[in-house]
């Protein structure tokens, strides 16, 4: 066997089926069968908003879905809720969604019109009221990407035409209707020039429809793309400011478009425009761990405390994006990057049963609430920190929540441009896929409970010895990173953020064991305060959950899914605690625990596999600030408070949460922290409803699934 430690994925190759050299290319739909934790979280989906927002959306009803019916009405809802419940029905070969879900595409193909536009008419020559005409294409650049799935796991020969027709319309669509910019009101708030968000949304993400045409002219290598996939870029909103995009979920999907335009332009200085962006953005407003930042809507000057939240949206859309910036450049940061979020934020987004979520996340947030007090731009009533089944207010999470953990589950292991495969992002799962030059069908069987554990086994099944490169992503957090194979150690590094390659005439029955060396470590924020990493995890202070299931949620919640609640968290352990720091300012030695025989769902408070044991001591004076923590303020900080052993949990597990913690001292000359009270008068607010006296159980601890 070769081994070899490499920064990237090699590029620099052509084969048959790899177009320009990009570095991977994704495995077909149903080829990655996840199992374990992440099959828990599927299935959850399944039963949850995602599976099950047809039944009750009001967006799905006739009156407001051309996509279904052929009316004039829609918009971004059903493009966002097929591109994440078509993949969750295959990755779940659940019947009932994938009957569902695929009758939506079929109509939406069928809807397809004589000019090749397809979808409610109401979106086709719009006209606005300066007399301008235009169409708004960017909710088909969303329907796209089921469309193409579709297409890769049923091999359906009306999308090739389909496609084919609808690009030709956009290369006809007159320069003066083309992708308009508002002139009036902010992406048409506030009567702009057509009034609604509508059609201009498109002019910050016109971006969207690169990968299309890129996986279009991979098969066909039609010359005209080219010229089209020049078209849409050229249209993308210019940066507002330095900063790019001032909302949250812009930000995450514009700051990756110059790198997506990369296969077209074969410009390595348009992936460097992405990263420029990205880590410009990261370094002001992303001042809390595991990337996020703090635009809760959008960034705010000053705020940039760890209180302020990430918009569900925007995980999942920055998930997606390093997802494909990755297939282009091998580079092992993007796998990161989507790791990060998804393992750390993700899960916290959502009830754990995934029958509710809420529109932001943030890294401190101890209690949360329904009101719209909240330090918070986005002003909605009960639609910002509780948990919500649906609401019109957040209705772009609710439907667009279903590319997070299928997208996840289905960029596990790609293909290589040198006919091999990358395993890129660790989880329990079986592969079935075909690799080498000769295309010998394999059989992969990945065993873990990565991340909560460190190690990894992987044993092969192939129809004949086969050689090829194996890849496997050494985690930026790895601090010694050893394989084994069948019973014999081949490589032992303590480098990380790159690659391992294993290149070999591997057999049936080959067995590769992974053991990754995490420690415990801290992450100093520019306000002194820490935040406590171990492994791929982030971890929170454990605060123990009261749930209340808000009795008057009917406002905003149809009456067909009354029998799925709405809920306040708030707190019923202490979350104001600062940590003790040893003399040199080092961590002391934390207590690790690990559970090994939790059942179901392991992103819950209770369930959490794995527990830190650690020394803090309370701040007094750190209290709520319109019902979540107040700001942060300067570190050390003086503390005459008992030591106290604290409980930390993974952030994933935590739905009221902080991370970002000061560090404590006895020293009566450090900073004392200074009360802060809050702007809101809460004797005369409204009291919240609820529908029972005491909290409830939102799911059962050991749910078997």
């Amino acid at each position: 066997m070769k081994t070899s430690i490499i920064n990237e994925l090699p590029t620099n190759v052509t084969t048959n089926d790899q177009v320009n050299n990009i570095a991977t290319k994704k495995l077909l739909p149903g080829s990655i069968i996840p199992s374990g934790w992440l099959m828990t979280q599927l299935l959850l989906m399944v039963d949850g908003v995602t599976g099950r927002l047809y039944e009750y959306g009001k967006y799905f009803r006739e009156e407001k879905n051309g996509w279904f019916y052929g009316n004039d009405n829609g918009w971004e809802e059903i493009p966002y809720w097929l591109r994440g419940s078509y993949p969750l029905a295959v990755l779940t070969n659940d019947e009932r969604l994938l009957k569902v879900t695929k009758e939506y595409i079929h109509k939406i193909i069928e809807s397809q019109n004589e000019t090749g536009f397809f979808g409610p008419s109401g979106l086709q020559d719009m006209l606005g009221k300066n007399g301008k005409v235009t169409t708004d294409l960017w909710p088909a650049m969303l329907l796209l990407e089921p469309i193409i799935q579709y297409y890769e796991y049923e091999k359906d020969d009306l999308v090739f035409p389909f496609l084919h027709k609808f690009f030709k319309y956009c290369s006809n669509i007159p320069d003066e209707q083309f992708i308009l910019e508002d002139t009036k009101g902010n992406y048409g708030w506030g009567g702009g020039t057509f009034g609604t968000l509508s059609p201009f949304l498109q002019y910050s993400r016109a971006g969207d429809m690169l990968p299309h045409i890129w996986w279009f002219y991979q098969k066909t290598s039609e010359e005209y793309l080219l010229t089209l996939a020049k078209r849409f870029y050229d249209k993308i909103r210019p940066p507002m400011d330095e900063w790019l995009d001032h909302h949250a979920v812009n930000f995450a999907q514009r700051f990756a478009y110059d790198g997506l335009y990369s296969v077209f332009s074969k410009q390595k200085q348009h992936i460097k425009n992405s990263e420029y962006w990205y880590n410009m953005h990261m370094a002001t407003w992303g001042q809390m761990p595991k990337g996020i930042f703090a635009a809760d809507e959008r960034i705010r000057p000053g705020c940039t405390d760890p209180r302020q939240g990430f918009e569900t949206c925007g995980m999942i859309e920055f998930a997606r994006n390093f997802t494909l910036l990755g297939e282009i450049t091998g580079n092992p940061i993007y796998a990161q990057r989507t790791e990060d979020v998804m393992l750390n934020h993700f899960p916290a987004a959502h009830t754990p049963d995934y029958k509710a979520l809420h529109y932001v996340t943030a890294a401190n947030m101890p209690k949360l609430s329904g009101y719209h007090h909240h330090p918070i731009r986005n002003g909605f009533e009960r639609s910002n920190t509780s948990y919500l089944a649906y609401t019109p207010y957040n209705r772009c999470c609710g439907h667009n929540d279903g590319i997070g953990w299928t997208g996840y589950a289905n960029n596990l292991w790609q293909h290589s441009a040198d006919n091999g495969l990358a395993c890129l992002l660790y989880a329990p799962c079986t592969i079935d896929t075909t690799i080498g030059k000769t295309q010998t069908p394999i059989k992969l069987t990945v065993d873990t409970n990565y991340p909560f554990d460190e190690t990894l086994s992987i044993k092969m099944s192939l129809d004949q010895p086969t050689t090829f490169p194996l890849y496997l992503r050494i985690p930026d957090w790895c601090s010694e990173y050893v394989v084994i194979y069948n019973n014999q150690k081949v490589i032992s590094t303590s480098k990380n953020s790159c690659f391992v390659k294993l290149t070999n005439l591997f057999s049936s029955n080959d067995k590769i064991d992974i053991s990754m060396k995490a420690v415990v470590s801290l992450t100093t924020w520019p306000n002194k305060s820490v935040t406590v990493n171990r492994g791929p995890l982030s971890y929170s202070i454990k605060i123990e959950e009261n749930w209340f299931k808000l009795k008057d949620a009917g406002a905003y919640q149809e009456e067909s899914i009354k029998e799925w609640p709405s809920y306040e968290v708030h707190p019923k352990s202490p979350w104001n605690y600062g940590l003790l720091l040893n003399k040199n300012n080092q961590l002391p030695l934390a207590t690790i625990k690990k559970k090994t025989n939790y059942k179901g769902q392991p992103f819950t408070v209770d369930n959490a596999p794995i527990e830190l044991t650690i020394k803090a001591k309370k701040i007094p004076n750190w209290t709520l600030q319109e019902d979540t923590a107040s700001t942060l303020q300067t570190s050390p900080v003086f503390s005459d408070q008992p030591t106290e052993e604290i409980t930390l949990i993974p952030l994933g597990c935590a739905r009221l949460r902080m991370a970002c913690l000061p560090i404590v001292t006895d020293d009566s000359k450090a900073y004392h922290w200074q009360k802060v009270p809050s702007s809101i008068e809460f004797s005369k607010r409204p009291k919240n409803k609820f529908d029972e006296e005491e909290p409830i159980k939102i799911i059962e601890k050991n749910k078997d699934l």
